[in-house]
């Protein structure tokens, strides 16, 4: 018998609470891909309570993980910003006579979202909710709201089981996708991109129990959220460059230029969703077996 899952999960999530706690200096600098960090450590740990949450009491850990929804949400609206704001910019660099029309209404205006929303997190960082949430993430290491038989089962097992509900997760996604209409396309992949992640996190957290088979899930299942994370990229651009033509259309203004810029994030959404089908074929075969 391997050793018991309930300090083999709580040894994974203390490498995740690390994470977590070792970007927010960097936040709090505003250091470039902070917030990402931050924002993917928070993620991370939500995913990895909510896959392993059987070997914990659940109220203890449904209450981390909703303010830990509550994070990196925040985290998130300045993430997005982010990311809109390099995307575009990387883009129009492509075009310089549209860059030096629309640069700065694009680029700009993601820069100033950006810094509302990094200014919203740091209040965050300041206050009491977030004090309070980082203590019972110490705790997480130090006193683990454990339950106690399943805590001394055989890690091996319970590393087996979590992963493989989330492997069938995946699965049941991508076999909904293939019946849905087109246009609920985009966000049936954005559940399967989801799910995906979801394995992933869970796979690594158990590398350390199950070795190969875990390593090779977590690979596979990172490729998938990273095509469809492209894909969601350009659609999010997309879309929101169609606004800004719409806006410019009513006031009778060449929407040209923003529609050269639509074609690009449209042909961004396709070269990476072409990629999708050969990365999900791994899900016919038995990792755990």
């Amino acid at each position: 018998m391997s050793a018991a899952a309930g300090p083999a999960v709580v040894a994974a999530l203390g490498e995740d609470v690390d994470r977590l706690l070792s970007a927010e200096p960097k936040v709090r600098a505003d250091e470039p891909d902070s917030v990402h960090q931050m924002r993917v450590a928070t993620r991370r740990l939500r995913s990895v309570l909510r896959s392993y949450r059987k070997v914990f009491q659940r109220k203890d850990i449904d209450a981390i993980r909703d303010e830990l929804r509550w994070l990196a949400g925040l985290l998130g609206v300045a993430r997005d910003a982010e990311v809109r704001a390099d995307r575009f910019a990387a883009l129009l660099a492509e075009y310089p006579d549209i860059q030096r029309r629309l640069g700065r209404r694009l680029v700009s205006s993601e820069r100033a979202a950006y810094t509302d929303a990094h200014r919203a997190v740091l209040h965050a960082l300041d206050g009491e909710r977030y004090t309070s949430l980082r203590t019972r993430l110490l705790g997480l290491r130090t006193d683990p709201p454990l339950r106690r038989k399943r805590a001394a089962r055989d890690a091996e097992q319970v590393f087996t089981a979590a992963v493989r509900a989330d492997l069938r997760r995946l699965q049941r996604r991508v076999r909904a996708e293939r019946e849905v209409d087109d246009a609920d396309c985009v966000e049936a992949l954005h559940d399967i991109r989801k799910a995906a992640k979801r394995l992933r996190y869970s796979a690594e957290a158990a590398t350390d129990v199950l070795d190969g088979p875990a390593e090779d899930l977590a690979r596979h299942a990172k490729k998938v959220q990273s095509v469809l994370g492209d894909h969601r990229d350009a659609i999010e651009a997309l879309a929101t460059i169609t606004a800004r033509a719409e806006a410019v259309r009513t006031r009778g203004a060449d929407t040209g230029p923003y529609e050269l810029l639509c074609a690009a994030e449209a042909e961004a959404a396709r070269t990476a969703l072409d990629q999708y089908p050969a990365l999900v074929e791994f899900l016919r075969y038995d990792y755990l077996s």
